[in-house]
């Protein structure tokens, strides 16, 4: 039997891209740099095409190619990012090549970070990751790939694979519902004609958890369906969550702030499943880090919008103090939200969150006035 032939992904094609990006940050030639690392031309060059993974580099050498970079004067947002963009490297290995057992899946036992899925759609749909847009943007010499994007025959695969993946996980029920929600939010960055039909269809099986009122086992299922129906084009289903489970729960708002501390980045730890949003706690994130997150990544989606302004609104009023720590931040959300005011695009709730934390909205001076 012939040996099954190894996709480009397998082989770290998101990682092997941003050391490229890394080493040209010195700047360093290829030949320069593996001399400075102590390996041999051909090693370096099968880490950059993603021919030799560097995720299966031993540990030891993989601290000292980091430390080695970083005294070199590799650029530290680049550096910071590898670790993402190894994890990235792996789901993409896994749904096109996927376990045998789906418990062995890298979506079924680790909550993945926005890091990680911006690194997988730059790989999938070339879309460059919002925190890499400068340093991925750089002249460079001759002809160069613009990001770590698949063949189109890979590319067409992952979203195969990824809706049988989550169809596959639908039908194993409540055991795999962290593979399910993972992988549907993926599949919503497919740009295929039935992709919306698909979700839809996807979807129809989540909505009972969309009726549900306040924080249930089952919140993180609605949110995800809701949000993922809010990228198809329909904001109605996530303006209802915000109204039904999110707004007056106690509970439901903290652990919308949990994920958000998780997806930005603001909380220390990694997450093996979802179960940190069952108790979640004000102590385990950084507020000013999710401030400035979600307003950084405030843009104009419906229903979307909705959220992200609800966000904000909460974490203001949960910590009033934001606005004396984050000057800058909250000029920049008070600017925007005067912009969304003025248009069509937010909801009457989002009016009446602004309306309720207008006081903290105002420059220092002023409310030192009033």
């Amino acid at each position: 039997m012939a040996p099954r032939e190894r996709s480009r992904a397998e082989v770290g094609v998101v990682s092997g891209y941003l050391l490229r990006l890394a080493r040209e940050s010195i700047p360093r030639t290829q030949t320069a740099f593996a001399e400075d690392v102590g390996r041999d031309l051909g090693t370096v060059q099968g880490w950059e095409s993603g021919r030799r993974p560097l995720a299966n580099t031993r540990s030891g050498d993989l601290l000292h190619l980091r430390r080695r970079l970083a005294l070199l004067g590799a650029d530290p947002g680049l550096l910071g990012q590898l670790g993402a963009a190894m994890d990235a490297d792996r789901v993409l290995t896994a749904v096109l090549n996927p376990p045998a057992d789906p418990a062995d899946h890298p979506l079924a036992g680790w909550v993945q970070s926005r890091e990680t899925a911006h690194l997988i759609a730059w790989a999938v749909r070339g879309i460059t990751p919002p925190t890499l847009a400068d340093r991925a943007g750089r002249p460079r010499r001759g002809p160069a790939p613009a990001g770590p994007q698949l063949a189109a025959t890979d590319r067409d695969t992952f979203f195969a694979h990824l809706r049988r993946t989550a169809e596959t996980a639908a039908a194993a029920g409540d055991r795999a519902l962290l593979l399910r929600r993972q992988a549907l939010y993926l599949a919503s960055y497919d740009p295929a004609p039935d992709a919306g039909d698909w979700a839809e269809q996807a979807l129809r099986t989540m909505r009972p958890a969309l009726a549900l009122r306040g924080y249930t086992p089952r919140w993180i299922e609605a949110r995800t369906a809701a949000t993922v129906a809010a990228r198809q084009g329909d904001p109605e289903q996530l303006q209802d969550f915000i109204t039904t489970a999110l707004a007056d729960d106690e509970h439901g708002e903290l652990a919308n702030l949990a994920y958000w501390g998780y997806w930005l980045g603001a909380m220390p730890a990694e997450q093996p499943d979802d179960g940190f949003m069952h108790n979640p706690s004000p102590a385990a994130w950084n507020p000013v880090h999710i401030l400035q997150g979600l307003v950084d990544s405030l843009h104009d989606a419906p229903g979307t919008v909705d959220l992200y302004l609800h966000s904000v609104t909460t974490l203001l009023r949960l910590h009033p103090w934001l606005p004396l720590a984050e000057p800058a931040t909250v000029h920049r959300f008070r600017e925007r939200t005067a912009e969304l005011r003025d248009g069509r695009l937010i909801s009457q709730r989002s009016r009446r969150d602004l309306d309720q934390v207008q006081p903290l909205l105002q420059p220092a001076n002023e409310q030192r006035t009033m």
